[in-house]
């Protein structure tokens, strides 16, 4: 497993956990980031990450991408 923040860009991942406080995770599922969901980095840009999850765009911080594991 390596954070979502260092999964290669136009590859598609398994999301294997989501960790972090509570309220992070809440929000985070809230936005499809659950176990077995796919996830495709799409670009990082000044530590943003954008991905690519259930047919939408997501930019999160590259502190959030290191909290979802792939």
């Amino acid at each position: 497993m390596i954070p979502l923040s260092l999964s290669p860009q136009g590859t598609v991942m398994t999301i294997k956990s989501v960790g972090g406080k509570p309220e992070i995770k809440r929000h985070l599922e809230s936005l499809g980031f659950s176990c077995g969901s796919q996830v495709m980095v799409t670009s990082v840009l000044n530590g943003n990450v954008i991905v690519k999850i259930k047919e939408s765009r997501i930019a999160i911080s590259g502190e959030m991408a290191r909290k979802i594991m792939v």
